[in-house]
């Protein structure tokens, strides 16, 4: 019998002491992780290549999982594991984003962020201009382009998608100058912007913004100055001065390609104020030809056309009539005027100048 009582007194004890081990483990959660989460925080990283990308690494203590809410686009949640984070691409502008961090038992903790995205300017804009003013840009960190082409009023610029080559531009029979604009878009408000003024004919050396590009070959010599006789047909500030010295060859002359293609579709009649301040110089010819057709008709050496010297002492206009070459289709282009003088001999130290060379009907 005590035996028995022995016996039931250890288990008695026994069963106290497992329930409170028991009761211990229920009412102690420490064990389990905190009931919500602590110093909810986040890491913004912002891509600066203008594609808008964010990368969003939220960060909490006790947290097993969050959700994070962009602040655009569609508006629901993504998940996000602990150290792990999540991309967005932006549009420029302001947002707010909404991170909830979820602890082991349930409980929300929940914090917004202000997020600032803005675009970088497109950086080494790169603009090209082919015959028929055809436009093709690039730019580091562009979206996209806007061409302006300057030839009508309150212009609404023609978009332009990288890698893309617009069609060709058909400019007024004015010929210009013409100022070529392209605006270089990041995708928000920052841009770059590329300008270049175009010339055609008529050409009359009086703009400073123009860069009246004559190239010469053969020891002649091509100028922009004041003009040398301000009266009669040409009171103009500027002109051109062109020198062949002695001993300049035959063939020697300028080349001059041009901004705007010469369109024959305006006219075919190309005059030229000239002046010859040397009586020993009436008789010798003016040439005017017109090389690299777009499309490539007519070929090199059809368009050409030698007038002579008349006066000396007084300018004088030249008449150069293409309608009389039939080997000019009619709307014919040329990409680059070519001057040439007194071919038939070499030269002798003769100087000319020539002003306001334009088509006309």
């Amino acid at each position: 019998m005590k035996k028995i009582k022995s016996i039931f007194s250890f288990v008695l004890l026994l069963a106290v002491t497992i329930s409170c081990t028991v009761e211990g483990i229920n009412k102690d959660t420490a064990l389990l992780g905190a009931d919500s989460s602590a110093n909810l925080s986040k890491i913004f990283d912002i891509s600066n290549d203008n594609s808008g990308n964010v990368k969003i690494t939220p960060t909490a203590e006790g947290a097993t999982s969050f959700q994070v809410f962009y602040g655009e686009g569609s508006g629901l949640p993504v998940t996000v594991a602990p150290g792990s984070s999540t991309t967005h691409a932006y549009p420029e502008g302001n947002y707010t984003v909404k991170i909830i961090a979820n602890s082991l038992t349930g409980a929300k903790t929940e914090q917004t962020f202000p997020l600032k995205v803005v675009y970088r300017a497109p950086e080494n804009l790169d603009v090209t201009t082919s015959w028929e003013v055809r436009v093709k840009a690039k730019a580091l960190y562009a979206k996209s382009f806007l061409v302006y082409y300057g030839d009508v009023a309150n212009e609404v610029g023609t978009p332009m998608a990288i890698d893309q080559e617009l069609p060709p531009h058909t400019y007024p029979a004015t010929g210009g100058p013409f100022v070529l604009k392209v605006i270089a878009q990041s995708g928000g408000a920052a841009t770059t912007q590329w300008t270049k003024t175009l010339f055609g004919l008529p050409i009359d050396f009086e703009s400073g913004a123009v860069d009246y590009f004559f190239g010469t070959f053969g020891d002649v010599t091509f100028s922009k100055v004041s003009n040398p006789n301000a009266s009669g047909l040409n009171t103009s500030a500027t002109v051109a001065k062109y020198t062949k010295p002695i001993g300049a060859a035959t063939w020697s002359g300028t080349y001059s390609p041009l901004n705007i293609p010469v369109n024959f579709a305006y006219g075919k009649k190309i005059k030229v104020l000239a002046y010859n301040p040397n009586p020993a110089n009436i008789g010798k010819k003016l040439n005017i030809e017109f090389e690299w057709a777009v499309d490539g008709t007519p070929g090199n050496g059809i368009a050409v056309l030698k007038v002579p010297f008349t006066t000396s002492g007084a300018w004088e206009e030249i008449v150069f009539d293409y309608g009389t070459i039939s080997g000019i289709p009619a709307g014919a282009k040329f990409t680059q005027l070519v001057l040439r003088y007194n071919d038939s001999a070499s030269g002798v130290g003769e100087v000319i100048y020539l002003d306001n060379i334009r088509l006309t009907n």
